[in-house]
């Protein structure tokens, strides 16, 4: 399952990247930072196809951090030793004892 959703998480990444950089910048530069009346998202709020792309990604993508994070710790909770099947069919040698109290002197 951690498999899947990670998988998930890598094309996630690259769709918020792809959808980022397709949208237009509000400012250039440094300017944002001198006073700018510009809000972030113009004066209407997000409402370009783009920006709700990129918050319907970012939400999804925390959704799917969040549940990679609860797997892992699951994970955690197993040991590689309990994962082990135990198959064992060698067989130990065996030492022969020769009785020394039946030899005679």
């Amino acid at each position: 399952m951690t498999g899947i959703l990670l998988i998930v998480q890598i094309g996630l990444v690259v769709m918020i990247t792809i959808a980022v950089l397709l949208q237009k910048s509000s400012s250039i530069g440094l300017g944002a930072y001198s006073g700018s009346n510009e809000s972030v998202f113009g004066a209407k709020g997000p409402g370009s196809f783009l920006a709700k792309v990129t918050f319907f990604l970012g939400f999804i993508f925390i959704v799917n951090t969040v549940a990679l994070g609860y797997f892992y710790a699951q994970q955690k909770n197993q040991s590689v030793v309990d994962a082990m099947i135990e198959k064992n069919d060698v067989a130990a040698p065996t030492i022969n004892i020769v009785n020394d109290t039946n030899k005679t002197k």
